[in-house]
């Protein structure tokens, strides 16, 4: 017995020793980062060079109202957004125990949602826009 533990040891010992001489040949090392420090030159330049792209990008950074309005309610969460006097429903979900019954997702002057509880009455949202804003209305 005592030699069916030694044996299964050195195995053990064998192959994690052949795991970690492979990862380093490898240049990972067993973190899987890199031993290259970068210096605070390369710092800057690689940020520099970061923010330079960014914002040469068209649309990199869209506006929040083309990204939309986070809505909560207890029936669930809305993500809608406006274009003009027009709302959109980008996407819904209802919270713990309801369910989505009829969405009305837009473009249109006024969007809505019924979130349904498994017991008792629906939650209807109903969203416009106002200032260029989703604005929500509930009913039950």
């Amino acid at each position: 017995m005592k030699r069916l533990v030694a044996a299964w040891a050195a195995t053990a010992v064998a192959a994690t020793g052949t795991a970690v001489a492979v990862l380093g040949l490898l240049g990972n090392g067993l973190t899987g980062t890199s031993s290259h420090v970068l210096s605070q030159g390369e710092v800057r330049s690689a940020l520099a060079t970061a923010t330079t792209r960014a914002a040469a990008t068209p649309g990199a950074a869209p506006s929040q109202a083309a990204q939309g309005k986070l809505i909560r309610s207890a029936g669930g969460t809305v993500i809608a957004s406006c274009d003009g006097d027009l709302v959109t429903l980008r996407s819904w979900s209802p919270a713990q125990d309801y369910s989505v019954d009829d969405v009305e997702p837009g473009p249109a002057v006024e969007a809505k949602v019924e979130f349904e509880p498994h017991e008792g009455d629906e939650l209807e949202l109903k969203i416009t826009c106002s200032g260029g804003r989703p604005v929500m209305r509930t009913e039950s």
